[in-house]
């Protein structure tokens, strides 16, 4: 029985040592291995087909929420009061994006464009696209801003043109009409005689380039030879920055496409991407923590210096001729017309651009921007970007459509891009990235207790052992006393 106890104290003694050694090189191993695994499912690869088509053809449901500005008194904003705007909407529609055209080359990047389609949904809207809604003529009142330092004989005659073809300072327009193009016999006339001045094909609309467009030809980093760098902009257009502003920082194409972004990400990264539609790169900052469906995410907002003029914020200086603080100048990329780009109700913005205009009530909850990213995929679980289109009018002598208009930043519409993941692809991102990596940290624990305790029984049996041994030795008789010892017989005498 003792040299039963002993060997199996040994061999519980080595077993027990040996899982919390491999208890303890988990430690230090499990987290390189998870970080291979992810470093593996997020790069840009064919040859993993999970992560190239969740890249190639976004899962997650996409959807546009547009939002009117209705003016409620154009007659009198003609007569220099204060414009009166009631929001409209959501108009909602399902945004689909594929990308096409994907080309792999050898310094481990790929090239591709992104297309995109709209459907509205009807059941999500607050409203049709047969509604009737009242906005700024761009046409006019965005061409009259744009002719201000002409000579008075040509403005004029540019407002004679707009009398013949009967176009007025505002458009009472169904919101299909105005997201998507109406008959415009102006546009069809300036495109005939000055091709490329407007874009389209005899209609305008607000977003009328957006459908059925790609934006662009993108080249990013796949990731393969540096995971630092997956996603990250190589090119765009064949461009390493663009030529719309008026400094090198603010030309430069930073970050990503806006889709995803690399791994590893800590409280102290930014989210930069280029935005082909606002025609410069931007980031967003940490906020806070979160979880989703036990997921956890970075929230990342916009800073309040994104869209600050360059007198509160000097390296948006590039970005000017500048006006108040919340709006941004984009008519340099929109064809000089005097267009602003802003938050909705000018949130986070100089609250004298809401002093000028009455219907305005910002909040974060509404109108601030966000992203809730995995931090250590890069993979955003929920996205809404919202932004404001605005248009600067005034009055303009000789362009008598103008009227007595004020000097006013008037917001048009503003929109919502959202997403987030959910359904079977949160799931599985639940398994993978939380459910999985937990049993390890956690096995790795349990094999360092587990082991500790098998070698503390070990010692135990073993100490046992050793005592029993030691109580028998210590009572056996002594054979050699035994047998020289003298018998003794009780005899009687004899008779």
């Amino acid at each position: 029985m003792t040299i039963s106890r002993t060997r199996i104290s040994i061999a519980l003694g080595v077993v027990g040592a040996t899982t919390a050694l491999l208890g303890t090189v988990l430690v230090f191993v499990g987290p390189i291995i998870v970080d291979q695994q992810i470093a593996k499912n997020v790069r840009i690869d064919p040859s993993s087909s999970m992560s190239y088509t969740m890249w190639k053809d976004i899962p997650v449901p996409f959807f546009m929420s547009v939002y009117f500005f209705n003016v409620l008194n154009p007659d009198e904003v003609l007569l220099g009061e204060k414009p009166m705007v009631e929001q409209r909407g959501p108009y909602v529609y399902r945004e689909f994006r594929q990308k096409s055209n994907i080309t792999f080359h050898a310094n481990s990047t790929v090239s591709y464009r992104e297309y995109r389609q709209y459907h509205f949904f009807q059941n999500m809207s607050v409203g049709n696209e047969s509604d009737i809604v009242t906005i700024p003529n761009m046409l006019v009142l965005g061409a009259a801003v744009m002719m201000e330092n002409q000579p008075y004989g040509l403005r004029l005659l540019i407002s004679a043109t707009f009398k013949a073809f009967n176009e007025g300072p505002f458009l009472t327009k169904t919101v299909g009409e105005l997201m998507w193009g109406y008959e415009s016999k102006l546009v069809e006339f300036l495109n005939k005689f000055f091709p490329g001045m407007i874009p389209g094909d005899g209609k305008f609309g607000l977003f009328s380039e957006f459908n059925n467009s790609n934006t662009g030809l993108f080249t990013v980093f796949t990731g393969m030879d540096d995971i630092r760098k997956v996603h990250k902009i190589d090119t765009w257009n064949y461009l390493k920055e663009v030529n719309y502003w008026n400094s090198e920082q603010c030309n430069m194409i930073n970050g990503t496409a806006g889709q995803m972004w690399p791994p590893f990400m800590t409280k102290e990264s930014t989210l930069p991407f280029y935005s082909p539609d606002a025609c410069r790169s931007m980031a967003l900052v940490y906020q806070q923590p979160g979880k989703i469906a036990g997921v956890p995410v970075f929230r990342y907002v916009a800073p309040t210096t994104l869209f600050a003029n360059g007198t509160d914020y000097p390296p948006n200086e590039g970005f000017c001729p500048c006006r108040q603080s919340g709006i941004m100048n984009v008519s340099s990329c929109r064809h000089n017309s005097p267009v602003f780009m802003s938050h909705p109700h000018f949130y986070n913005g100089d609250p004298v651009l809401r002093e000028f205009v009455h219907g305005l009530s910002p909040n974060e909850e509404e109108h601030g921007l966000f992203i809730d990213i995995h931090p250590e995929t890069g993979v955003p679980m929920n996205v809404s970007i919202r932004l404001q289109l605005n248009l600067f009018v005034k009055s303009v002598p000789g362009i008598t459509e103008t009227g007595k208009i004020a000097p006013v930043v008037f917001p048009m519409m503003w929109f919502a891009e959202s997403g987030y993941i959910d359904g079977p692809i949160l799931s599985t991102f639940y398994t993978n990235l939380v459910v999985m990596p937990a049993i390890m940290e956690y096995s790795t624990y349990i094999f360092i207790v587990l082991g500790v305790l098998m070698v503390i029984v070990a010692i135990g049996l073993a100490l046992c052992s050793k005592k029993p041994a030691e109580k028998v030795t210590g009572n056996a008789p002594d054979l050699d006393d035994s047998e020289t010892t003298p018998l003794l017989v009780d005899s009687a005498p004899s008779q």
